[in-house]
Formats: C-alpha cells, sequence, structure tokens
C-alpha cells in the first residue's frame, strides 16, 4: 500500500490509495482515479471534435492560384491581428507540380475554376509549413474533388477519402486530363526524383 501525505488547513491528513479509490481519514470516498482520468479524456475528445464538427466555413475570394493545388484566399472577414489572406493546400488531392508533365495544365484547371471567384473555404488543418488544409467549394463546384473528377490532380495517397479514389478510377477509365498518358508520374515520385541523392 502507498501511503501520500497531502496539507490540508486542519494539519496533515494521511491518505490511503487502495484499488484506484482514494480515501481520506473522515471523508466519503473519490471517485476512482482511472474514471476521472477517462472523464477528462472523454472530454478533451468531446472538446475538440466539437469545435471541428461546428466550424463554419470561411467565404471569401481566391486571390491567387500558385499551382495545382495550392491558392491564397482572402476571408471576408479576418481578425486584425492575423493576414488578410491565407495560403491553402487542397486537401485530399495532389496535383502535379509546374515543371512536371501537365503541371501548368492543372494550374490552369484551377485557375479557370477558382480565381476571383466567390468561394468557400473550410480548413481541416495547418501543414509544418504553415500552410491552411482545406476543401474549396465555388457556388456548386466542390474544387477538390472537380480537380480529381477531370483528370487534373490525384487522389492523394494519405489524405483522400472514398469518394476521391473513385473519382479518380473514373478519370483514368475516360482518360481525362494527365490520364491521357500511358503511364503518368505522381507526383510524390516526381519531387522524390527532383531532389536527388541525399548525402
Amino acid at each position: 500500500m502507498r501511503l501520500l501525505f497531502a496539507r490540508i488547513p486542519q494539519g496533515i491528513c494521511r491518505q490511503a490509495l487502495r484499488k484506484g479509490r482514494c480515501v481520506a481519514a473522515g471523508n466519503p470516498p473519490a471517485y476512482p482515479l482511472r474514471a476521472l482520468a477517462l472523464w477528462a479524456v472523454l472530454a478533451l475528445a468531446l472538446l475538440v471534435a466539437g469545435g471541428a464538427a461546428w466550424a463554419e466555413p470561411l467565404s471569401g475570394v481566391v486571390i491567387v492560384v500558385i499551382d495545382g493545388d495550392t491558392v491564397l484566399f482572402k476571408p471576408n472577414h479576418y481578425h486584425p491581428s492575423s493576414r488578410a489572406f491565407m495560403k491553402v493546400r487542397l486537401t485530399g488531392i495532389d496535383a502535379p507540380e509546374s515543371d512536371q508533365p501537365h503541371g501548368e495544365a492543372a494550374t490552369r484547371a484551377l485557375r479557370d475554376m477558382a480565381l476571383k471567384q466567390r468561394a468557400a473555404l473550410e480548413i481541416v488543418a495547418t501543414d509544418t509549413y504553415g500552410r491552411k488544409l482545406g476543401t474549396l467549394a465555388v457556388g456548386s463546384i466542390q474544387v477538390n474533388a472537380e480537380l480529381v473528377k477531370r483528370g487534373h490532380a490525384w487522389a492523394s495517397s494519405r489524405r483522400a477519402d472514398d469518394a476521391l479514389r473513385t473519382l479518380q478510377r473514373e478519370a483514368k477509365r475516360e482518360r481525362r486530363g494527365l490520364w491521357q498518358d500511358a503511364a503518368p508520374t505522381p507526383p510524390w515520385t516526381w519531387r522524390r526524383a527532383q531532389q536527388g541523392p541525399a548525402y
């Protein structure tokens, strides 16, 4: 049995920890420590999940298209201490790099869909480079999905959902966009090859 001593206003009270319960002299048993820890974890999980579920999409305008899956977005309302625009990487997709075959076509497709358009942005995370990761909608068009559907981007190998993978299979079968090539190089493979060997 492990003994703990706690200082209280009346003096020193001896407490014994037995089977996860804290019993103090003259006090009723408290909740089991494991139950308290479980409640704390549950409350934290609900707080995090609730915040994500209740997040409202930001309304604004796409002011710059950087490449086939990255834009600068200017929200209608922003906090004075933050920037007037944010760099956003479209999540769940990976478009060819600008210097890669079909890279310019992918950038042009995103520009045609979103540049200078009123849009809704739903941010899902922030990456290690400080870019926001999100899904973009222009009117009724879900831009992330539309780029995959038209064959201008891959469904991301890590973040794509089943709907995006289905759209990719359909684009490949119909030989749309980059799928006109017999064996297009995925951007993650292209980036690795451009980095060269590490010494």
